[in-house]
Order: structure tokens, then sequence, then C-alpha cells
């Protein structure tokens, strides 16, 4: 009985509120007990997750499955347009697509790379790096040519692809990858650009052919786009230079990185940069050659339209 009526007693008892740090008139003072408080609760975090360490493995076989923490990717809305590589329509489209005779082995790239007219010294820079990243590529200065023109004598020239690089206010801030002779050609956006001289610890790229990782095109349109860059390298890498440029895809920002690897012991690979790095995202798809006027789009980035979700991804 007593011990109810004491339940009762602190029930009647009003709760005093939870102090924070704002009755602390002292900002320094304020700042250190915070920092305090936030060590404190790593420390007990750190202490829950040894905690739950032991006891899986106490439990052994019959420990609880991990759980899988929720993020934008894997939470991301169905995509009727997913690749499915076994697909019979995918594989037709790769038998009759314009980069079938890449992946044939009937052609091999030879790529032009230029720049907007007036490019920066930045913009040229990153053009002449981007060759060391891409074997068997050209840089040629644009001298106010129009890129029609540009376009009919790189294909005289049996060049396969064409890159510019435009720039505003002496910044790289796109880029257009157009394929020869049938297209297609893409518009992107570029941004977070850095040269060789801005990375830390940055290394020099040799001459071998480097390997080329594709990573997350799963849609049909990321498929295409996947093709297109894959068709600006050479099939047989040299694996004794140990380069890599890596194009990875995540949320639809193409992530670009070049870097040579060595292997530390069975399980570590060790990473040196070599650059540059840039960040690319998917504006337009268009069909054949780079046409502003005539050309016929297969797709078209609208923000307003195809940005309403953030867990809807295109490529």
């Amino acid at each position: 009985m007593s011990a109810k009526m004491e339940e009762q007693n602190a029930e009647m008892e009003p709760q005093m509120p939870q102090r924070t740090l704002a009755h602390i008139k002292n900002k320094q003072r304020r700042q250190e007990l915070f920092r305090k408080m936030q060590i404190d609760k790593r420390k007990e975090k750190l202490k829950e997750k040894k905690k739950k360490q032991r006891e899986d493995e106490k439990a052994g076989d019959k420990a609880p499955p991990k759980k899988v923490p929720k993020t934008i990717e894997n939470m991301r809305v169905f995509d009727e347009t997913m690749v499915n590589p076994e697909d019979e329509e995918v594989t037709y489209d790769e038998a009759t697509d314009e980069m079938a005779p890449y992946f044939n082995r009937e052609t091999l790239p030879k790529v032009l790379i230029t720049t907007s007219d007036k490019a920066a010294w930045t913009t040229r820079r990153l053009c002449k790096e981007l060759s060391s990243c891409i074997p068997n590529s050209e840089v040629h200065h644009r001298r106010h040519l129009p890129l029609k023109r540009i376009i009919k004598s790189a294909q005289e020239k049996d060049f396969t692809d064409l890159i510019v690089i435009n720039n505003d206010r002496g910044k790289a801030n796109g880029m257009v990858i157009s394929h020869f002779p049938d297209g297609p050609t893409c518009h992107y956006k570029m941004s977070n650009v850095k040269l060789r001289q801005d990375i830390k610890r940055c290394g020099k790229p040799t001459e071998h052919q480097p390997e080329l990782i594709l990573n997350n095109f799963n849609t049909r349109l990321g498929h295409s786009i996947g093709r297109q860059i894959a068709a600006l390298f050479p099939h047989d890498p040299n694996f004794v230079g140990r380069r890599v440029v890596t194009f990875h895809n995540q949320r639809d920002f193409v992530f670009f990185r070049h870097h040579r690897y060595v292997f530390k012991d069975n399980k570590k690979v060790g990473l040196q940069e070599l650059g540059p790095r840039f960040t690319l995202k998917l504006r337009s798809l268009q069909k054949g050659t780079f046409d502003s006027k005539f050309g016929e789009y297969e797709w078209v980035h609208k923000r307003h339209e195809m940005d309403s979700s953030r867990r809807k991804f295109h490529l």
C-alpha cells in the first residue's frame, strides 16, 4: 500500500524541466561544457557499440542480423528502365547502337579535345591533363572555329570522338562529348574542378594505358551514357602501370577520378591520385553529332519536373 501511495505522490509532484546550456551566460564556459557533453556522448555510444559486439560474439550464429542503414540510394524510387543484362531487348540495342563497332573491336578510339572560344588558362590546362588520362587523344586550340566545322574536319582525320570543355568567367563549367559519325552527343554541367596543382600529394601519370571503372550506370539512359564513356578508352589496359580512371555515378552526379594503386597486402590497397578531378551532371542527350538548331534530343533534364523527389534518379 505504501508503494502505491509513493507512486501517486511522484505523479502529483511537478517535474522539473530539463536544463540546457542556455542558462549559462558565459560563452566560453558554455562552449567548454558543450564540448564535454559531446565527448561523453561519443564515449557512451562507443561503449554501447563494444557491448553489442561482445554480445554478438557470444551469440555466434544465433546473433541477430545487422541492420542496414537507410540511405537515399537504397530508398531509391523504382525505375522501370533499370537494365537487366539478360534482357533480349537490351542485348539487341547493344548490338545495333552507335557504339557497337567499338565493342566489336572494329574501331579504335581516337579523341579530339578542344575548348570553347576565349578559353581561360585553367580550361586549357584541364584539356591537357584530361588528354594524359585518355590514351590516343589530341588537344587542339579552338581558334574561333565553329563547332560544325571542327566536327567535319575531325571526321576527315578519323577521330572517333570529340570532347569540348566550355568555360565561363575563367572557370570550366561544361563538357560536350560527341561520338562520330552518328552520335550521340551528351551535354554535361561541370563543377568542382581541381587541377593537379590543387590536389595534395598528387602524382604524375605514366604512359601506360589505364583501366576503366564505370559504377552505377543502371538505367537505360545510364547504360547509354556508360557505353559512350567506355568508347573513349582502348580495350587493352596495361595492368603493369596500375593506372585506373573511374567514372562513379551517385545520385545522377558522375565523379571523375584518376588514380594509381598498389597492393599493400591481401586486404589493403594504397591509392595515389593523379588528377584532374571534376564532377559531371547530365543536361541532355542528343541524337547524332552536335546540332544546336535542328538536333533531335532523346533526353533533356527538366529541373522542376524531374527533381520533385530526392529519391528519384535517372542514371
